[in-house]
């Protein structure tokens, strides 16, 4: 049995959600947001409770990948009803001198030491906002924001030995020494 699929999911005031055959849309005062369910889950909203069900067929209960399904697909209705209600927000940190970055549009531009500056699009759904070296990205969907600060980082990692590239604000880069020069 997988632990965190049998626990139901308890809608809070304001949140509507709409089960179809392979697809569960979750309405909320922020955003609404769809998701596909696979075949081997079964996924039931109880009105009068205001709760979600996710569950599975007990003859598949001894397949791990099925049990993978079950507890993946509650975690992920639960993300979704957080997401609507609340949003999900990354702040990212741009180090190095002259470094910057700044929203032009619908872009992100990037001047982290290249010739040219790195222009990124910031996908439909997500706010991006520049304070000094800290860039925030909100948005309702976990996995697009965590994405879109992934995409960020891995345009200039954090190196080492002088602590500059993008980083996660809360992120700690453990210093290396160089070499030494003399004796």
């Amino acid at each position: 049995m997988s632990r965190i699929g049998k626990k139901p999911i308890t809608l809070p005031a304001g949140v509507k959600a709409q089960i179809a055959a392979d697809k569960v849309t979750i309405a909320g005062p922020k955003h609404t947001l769809s998701m596909p369910v696979r075949p081997e889950v079964k996924v039931t909203y109880d009105e009068a409770a205001k709760r979600i069900d996710v569950a599975i067929d007990p003859s598949s209960a001894e397949n791990s990948a099925v049990k993978a399904y079950w507890g993946t697909t509650r975690a992920l209705i639960q993300n979704m009803i957080e997401g609507v209600t609340k949003g999900y927000e990354k702040t990212m940190e741009v180090i190095g001198v002259g470094w910057t970055a700044a929203v032009q549009g619908k872009n992100l531009k990037l001047t982290v030491g290249f010739a040219n500056s790195l222009i990124m699009p910031i996908p439909q759904g997500l706010e991006v906002t520049v304070d000094k070296q800290f860039v925030t990205i909100k948005g309702a969907d976990k996995k697009q924001v965590g994405q879109f600060a992934a995409d960020m980082r891995a345009r200039r990692k954090p190196e080492p030995y002088n602590g500059k590239g993008i980083k996660y604000k809360e992120e700690v880069i453990k210093r290396k020494q160089g070499k030494q020069f003399g004796a």
